[in-house]
């Protein structure tokens, strides 16, 4: 018998607000809603003091900007990007240079493409 996961389908946030997830992750959601992104792309930052951010998100100026409020007084140590989506990993470039955090990715999507941008570590499957 297979386990039924419910799907929540409300979440409660305000766009540009930074939420508390639990309490060592905190949550910026972008205004990017579609049906690909549901409400939007949420953007996830681990820890306090020294964080990580996983997935920046879209390039759009309200959200990096948001995401700097919500790091304020942070040091940010790593970037880390799940895939190479547009909702995902664009704003990494201006988190970077504004950091200078460590930036971890997988590849583009496709078999055998190992390059990447010369300032993303780019971790093999295996």
């Amino acid at each position: 018998m297979a386990v039924q996961i419910p799907y929540v389908r409300e979440i409660e946030f305000e766009y540009g607000d930074c939420d508390e997830v639990s309490p060592l992750i905190r949550r910026v959601v972008a205004k990017n809603p579609s049906a690909f992104t549901y409400k939007g792309t949420g953007t996830y930052i681990i820890g306090h003091g020294d964080v990580a951010v996983i997935d920046p998100g879209p390039l759009l100026n309200e959200h990096v900007e948001a995401l700097l409020r919500a790091l304020e007084g942070e040091t940010v140590s790593h970037i880390l990007i799940t895939h190479t989506h547009s909702d995902h990993s664009p704003a990494a470039a201006p988190l970077k240079a504004l950091t200078g955090a460590e930036t971890y990715a997988y590849g583009p999507h496709g078999s055998g493409q190992k390059q990447g941008a010369d300032d993303v570590q780019v971790e093999e499957d295996g």
